[in-house]
């Protein structure tokens, strides 16, 4: 194996790593903004269905921060 070829293959390493890292950045937020998103949408619906506002979108809001950070959570035990 060639120094040139030692190189290349250095390069594309060290270029797959960072592409991994940048994955996995980008993994988290979506599950941290999806899982919040859900929790405030459900929590807007039932506080117009049912007329308690604020009080549901405050705890599905919550509630979506804690699966947000259990679903972080999980995904670093998968990994």
């Amino acid at each position: 194996m060639s120094l040139d070829d030692k190189n290349k293959q250095d390069k594309h390493s060290e270029r797959r790593e960072l592409l991994t890292a940048l994955s996995n950045i980008s993994q988290i937020g979506i599950l941290i903004v999806s899982c919040v998103i859900i929790g405030v949408m459900a929590g807007r619906f039932l506080d117009n269905l049912f007329g308690t506002s604020p009080w549901l979108l405050l705890f599905f809001s919550l509630l979506g921060m804690a699966a947000a950070f259990k679903s972080i959570f999980d995904y670093f035990n998968r990994k």
